[in-house]
């Protein structure tokens, strides 16, 4: 099983920063595709960035231009910079890990952290 530990979430005004981080345990012979999703109340559970296979990351195009996704070398850690944050980005966002690789034991399996509250006020 993947443990996935989330941390940076927080309550800002709007215009501020805050930076997200996801650290998923290693299994061995897997590689990880990460993204992030956010869930505001009320609400369905929305993609925001995400990184597939070796291709360059995707964004939700609310997200463009304001946030960024990057990983650590070894494509367990998953950070997302979120600038010029607005009221609607406020939201609980999870960190979704994919596992994959041939000889990957685990590959296919979709695993979700426990979520980081991001509150943005007007």
């Amino acid at each position: 099983q993947v443990q996935l530990v989330e941390s940076g979430g927080g309550s800002v005004q709007a215009g501020g920063s805050l930076r997200l981080s996801c650290a998923a345990s290693k299994l061995p012979h897997c590689t990880y595709d990460m993204s992030w999703y956010r869930q505001a109340p009320g609400k369905e559970r929305e993609f925001v960035s995400g990184y597939d296979s070796d291709g360059p990351p995707n964004y939700a195009d609310s997200v463009k231009g304001r946030f960024t996704i990057s990983q650590n070398n070894a494509k367990n850690t998953v950070y997302l910079q979120m600038n010029t944050l607005k009221p609607e980005d406020t939201a609980m966002y999870y960190c979704e890990t994919v596992a994959y690789g041939i000889r990957c034991p685990w590959r296919g399996r979709i695993y979700w952290g426990q979520g980081t509250q991001v509150t943005v006020s007007s």
